[in-house]
């Protein structure tokens, strides 16, 4: 199990953060889970906890489409707060848009995170969606 300081699950489907939640107490250890509804609610607490000097989230679960600020908008502004913390984000969407997966890449090629692509339903937290890196076999 991996002991993880914080967690975001930013998605506004009571479902789907129930899911996640539920699968993350059989692979990693965190007492500090933090849910919100859209990219603004997480944006404005991450400035926070970043200006109180509180932990940064190691690993986010990020929908793609929210109200108010959606999961690119988030991506893009936590980018320009040039965060220098390890940060695991798990881009999470329904979207069979294949534009999505296309953003996606784009992304990731100018993030200083850790980028995973996941589809809903989410079945499973894999060890990358935590940042462990596993020994090829």
């Amino acid at each position: 199990m991996k002991k993880v300081s914080c967690i975001f699950i930013v998605d506004d489907d009571p479902i789907t953060v129930f899911g996640i939640k539920k699968m993350l107490k059989s692979v990693a250890d965190c007492k500090d889970i933090q849910i919100f509804q859209n990219g603004k609610e997480a944006y404005d607490a991450l400035i926070e906890r970043q200006n109180l000097g509180k932990p940064i989230p190691e690993v986010i679960f990020l929908d793609i489409n929210m109200p108010i600020m959606d999961g690119w908008d988030f991506l893009d502004e936590m980018i320009e707060l040039n965060i220098t913390e390890h940060v695991v984000i798990n881009m999470i969407t329904s979207s069979i848009d294949p534009l999505d997966y296309k953003k996606w890449a784009d992304f990731k090629d100018r993030c200083p995170y850790i980028l995973n692509f996941k589809n809903k339903p989410i079945f499973k937290i894999e060890p990358n969606d935590l940042g462990c890196i596993t020994a090829a076999s």
